[in-house]
């Protein structure tokens, strides 16, 4: 079973940077992908940006350009670099495991999850 430990959140004005990071433990895929979700007071769960075993990226389209998701040289360490942050990106934001190749965005193809780290961004 994955443990997954996310930190890094606080609150940011905007325009500023702030950089999550996750940890797993415990067993681990040879082939997985790890994620970036976020789920806003009121709103559904939505993949922010997700990373496969083999390095292979995807981004939902509204932090194209800002956000960038990638590994720690031990592979179970994932970070997401936010840059440019903006009031809409506030949310708790969650790192999860899935089996496989192919890095996919729709959360509820992960089984397993972190407990979030809060990002706030005021304007």
């Amino acid at each position: 079973q994955v443990r997954l430990v996310e930190s890094g959140g606080g609150s940011m004005e905007v325009g500023g940077s702030l950089r999550l990071s996750c940890v797993a433990s415990g067993y681990f895929e040879t082939r997985y992908c790890m994620g970036w979700f976020r789920q806003a007071p009121g709103k559904e769960r939505e993949g922010v940006a997700t990373i496969d075993s083999y390095g292979q990226t995807t981004y939902t389209d509204s932090v194209k350009g800002r956000f960038t998701i990638s590994q720690g040289r031990a592979k179970n360490t994932v970070y997401l670099q936010m840059n440019s942050l903006k009031p809409e990106d506030t949310a708790m934001y969650y790192c999860a495991t899935a089996r496989g190749l192919g890095p996919r965005l729709r959360p509820s193809d992960y089984n397993a999850w972190g407990q979030g780290t809060q990002v706030t961004v005021s304007s």
